[in-house]
């Protein structure tokens, strides 16, 4: 399985972690002589492991599923090697693991942004607004989870869209505190919120590009109101009665 005098993938069987007639499948990535290990997440049958072809011979719907899957392995393996190799960055086994993992800074999510801010920003900001976004955090995760049916979301794959679709859901989802509903300017500031955290994203070189770039936060402005004479009156009379009766 070689693509080149320097890199190559192979998959084997980890026979240390055998139970019976099952062990995972790992696939290991080699450059230079150097490798890195992925755990596939996947088990088979020694039985029926080919070492030749490095998949396995069973005929069962199970055992082509799992072809099909090492294929899929395969084939973004590769395709991290070229996405390195092409963007003229150090192309190790190791960093071809993390992109395949989704682990390397291209590949940074947004809770892995969410994670950073609130640990880096421990004892930087005030506890009140630190626990703010602790709160917009909790709307993100419920947001996403119901919505876009994941547990996560790359922060590349952010978009105008997204902010626009974010900012409706919590107009019209139920608030976290069901004693105090979410009015605009509450949901101003969890974008808001949202809109700093992508601007660390982007000090941090974890994103290209800034879905905030033609949004507008509106925030309504509430007209202070001044008491009237009688108003004024009622208190100064009430104060004094209050300072007769100590």
């Amino acid at each position: 399985m070689h693509t080149s005098r320097t890199f190559s993938i192979h998959f084997w069987l980890n026979l240390a972690k055998k139970k019976g007639d099952l062990a995972p499948i790992y696939a290991r990535v080699t450059i230079d002589g150097k490798r890195a290990e992925i755990s596939l997440k996947r088990e088979t049958s020694v039985t029926y492991w080919d070492t030749k072809s490095k998949k396995t011979t069973s005929r069962t719907i199970e055992g082509k599923a799992l072809n099909q899957y090492l294929d899929q392995v395969y084939a973004k393996l590769l395709e991290c090697y070229k996405q390195l190799s092409s963007g003229f960055e150090l192309v190790t086994s190791k960093r071809i693991k993390a992109r395949f993992l989704g682990q390397d800074e291209n590949h940074k999510t947004l809770i892995d942004l969410v994670t950073y801010h609130n640990e880096n920003m421990t004892g930087v900001l005030k506890p009140g607004t630190l626990k703010n976004y602790y709160t917009t955090e909790h709307y993100l995760v419920r947001y996403i989870n119901q919505k876009l049916k994941t547990n996560d979301i790359y922060l590349k794959q952010l978009s105008y869209s997204f902010i626009i679709d974010f900012e409706q859901y919590l107009r019209k989802s139920p608030s976290l505190n069901s004693a105090i509903p979410l009015n605009n300017n509450g949901v101003m500031k969890h974008l808001e919120r949202l809109k700093k955290l992508i601007n660390m994203a982007l000090d941090l070189e974890w994103m290209d590009k800034n879905p905030f770039a033609r949004y507008k936060l509106k925030f309504h402005k509430h007209q202070k109101s001044f008491l009237s004479k009688d108003e004024l009156q009622i208190i100064e009379d009430t104060l004094k009665k209050c300072i007769l009766d100590l």
